[in-house]
């Protein structure tokens, strides 16, 4: 059985501690208590947590003396292929197609300089702080596993923007997802050899000035070095953890936003019963059915409608949302293992072992791309479902639930949440979308060489807005049934839904007449992304 994660239900302090992220412009609350404990890179896999705190909270990083031996050891093997007569592809040689030309010993530091000049080609918005955040911790774990054949000094460096709080400005479009994030990568890299632009204090200035500030020398890259803190997935599984951590929270919502819309709606709990669940064997129909009948436990108002129903069946809204949810939290802990894996990964090219060099692909994003698009898809239908529900009850369909149409306080002289439903009918046409692989859309580049791409890197650009949409489609499916819950008053609903419901009514009071809905859209989604929502 699949068990949603602790991390998912209380791992943010209730809106506690909010924290600028220049995720152009706003504002969200991260996990206070994860920068206790630095991050310490000593060659394991990395924890997604791990990447959120960093990320997020700016926990420190310190690098292991057990990852010192290896990457020596693997530095040495470089340095040799590097003067020696024969041709290594990415040591003494050019890149990508130009990759048969043999650069001299004299040329490697140009050679690796260039390289992250030409490279630097992105375009459009920059990439959120917590983004790039995640993008360098996790290059700077991968390039410490003693494969890379990088110096420790490049691995420190990388390290010290970190904990400087040093942010290179990275623009969002310009990777294919194969070769590496190599635009994305390349402005970051920039930053650490003093040139490029940084966000550092909330302030947007040079890549030297960010250095010279906070007392850090800009690095000369040498053989094979460039190379490397390019060549690898770092963008996309920084993507990819980062909405895997907001997912968990999503989830938590939509399953609580679901077990109250039973309520607001006078659905029945009776389709809830494990036994049906258990013969359909799918592990996550069967934790949102248990969930959901947890949420609903000791509710007055199922109990009030038990007798005297004429109705039959609720709408598959309804009656089927642990079929519709469940698939999509099988898709998602599925795809999760493929973004966990990568977090203890290596994805440069060409890879050292010992004192062999050797070329692959490891670099290709297709294994992420395929996960993240997978997940958009899931939670599309997560989003699609809720915004259902929302206009089941608005519309007022069901005369045997007395709930005002749009929940207007009174009907034609207010519209009351009429259109929160149009707002959501929005985001999820946009969901479908965004749900459209990006995978599966190959473009050549390299003059041919590199012939199949995984666009990855749009993959999670997508993803990452689908899952803002989707929390703005379950904030106003917890709007419009915590306003509905308060027309089924004196009765109260089961206990995790009243905890969800009182800490709802904390930000946003009872509708008595019309106001702006979307600041009390915004305050919900807040709760959502603070994980604030559930009991624990």
């Amino acid at each position: 059985m699949i068990q949603l994660r602790a991390t998912s239900i209380c791992a943010f302090e209730p809106l506690a501690v909010q924290k600028a992220n220049l995720h152009h412009g706003k504002v969200f609350a991260y996990p206070a208590h994860m920068a206790d404990t630095p991050v310490n890179i000593d060659g394991s896999a990395l924890t997604i947590s791990q990447v959120v705190s960093v990320a997020r909270e700016r926990t420190t990083v310190i690098l292991g003396d057990s990852v010192l031996d290896s990457m020596t050891r693997s530095r040495e093997t470089v340095e040799q292929a590097a003067s020696g007569a024969d041709a290594v592809y990415g040591i003494n040689t050019g890149f990508g197609a130009l990759s048969r030309k043999q650069i001299d010993p004299e040329s490697n530091r140009h050679l690796q300089l260039n390289l992250i000049r030409s490279h630097a080609s992105g375009v459009g918005e920059p990439l959120p702080v917590d983004t790039v955040r995640a993008m360098l911790l996790i290059l700077a774990a991968s390039l410490a596993r003693g494969h890379s054949g990088v110096r420790i000094e490049l691995v420190r460096q990388i390290i010290a923007l970190l904990n400087a709080g040093i942010t290179p400005v990275v623009p969002e479009v310009g990777s294919v997802g194969a070769s590496g994030d190599l635009a994305p990568l390349s402005h970051a890299a920039l930053v650490l050899v003093g040139e490029g632009e940084a966000f550092l204090d909330g302030q947007r200035v040079s890549g030297a000035e960010a250095l010279r500030s906070s007392g850090i020398e800009p690095i000369t890259l040498e053989a094979k070095e460039g190379l490397a803190l390019i060549n690898g997935t770092h963008l996309m599984a920084a993507q990819a953890s980062l909405s895997s951590f907001d997912i968990d929270r999503l989830m938590d919502a939509a399953i609580i936003a679901a077990a109250m819309a039973v309520d607001a709606c006078l659905g029945t709990d009776a389709t809830l019963d494990a036994r049906i669940h258990e013969i359909r064997r799918q592990p996550g129909q069967i934790e949102v059915a248990r969930r959901m009948l947890s949420l609903l436990e000791h509710s007055e108002i199922v109990k009030s409608h038990q007798e005297d129903d004429p109705r039959v069946q609720d709408p598959y809204s309804l009656r089927a949302t642990p079929q519709v949810l469940g698939a999509a939290l099988d898709s998602i802990a599925a795809d999760r293992v493929v973004i966990e894996r990568e977090l203890g990964a290596v994805t440069d090219n060409p890879l050292v072992f010992g004192d062999e060099i050797r070329s692959g692909g490891n670099f290709h994003g297709m294994p992420l791309a395929i996960a993240m698009d997978s997940i958009a898809i899931g939670i599309a239908n997560v989003a699609g479902i809720s915004e259902r529900r929302v206009y089941w009850l608005q519309a007022s369909h069901d005369d045997f639930n007395r709930v005002p149409t749009h929940l207007s306080p009174q009907p034609g002289l207010h519209s009351g949440l009429m259109i929160t439903q149009y707002t959501a009918a929005a985001c999820c046409n946009e969901l479908r979308i965004l749900a459209t692989p990006a995978s599966v859309g190959n473009i050549p580049t390299a003059a041919g060489i590199e012939d199949y791409n995984s666009m990855g890197a749009t993959s999670g650009l997508k993803l990452r807005r689908a899952v803002m949409l989707a929390q703005y489609v379950i904030g106003i499916e917890l709007l419009t049934m915590s306003e509905a819950i308060e027309h089924h008053r004196p009765l109260s609903s089961g206990d995790g839904v009243e905890h969800a419901h009182a800490a709802i009514r904390r930000l946003v009071p009872p509708l008595t007449e019309d106001r702006p809905p979307a600041p009390d859209i915004e305050a919900i989604v807040g709760l959502i992304r603070a994980g604030a929502l559930s009991g624990g």
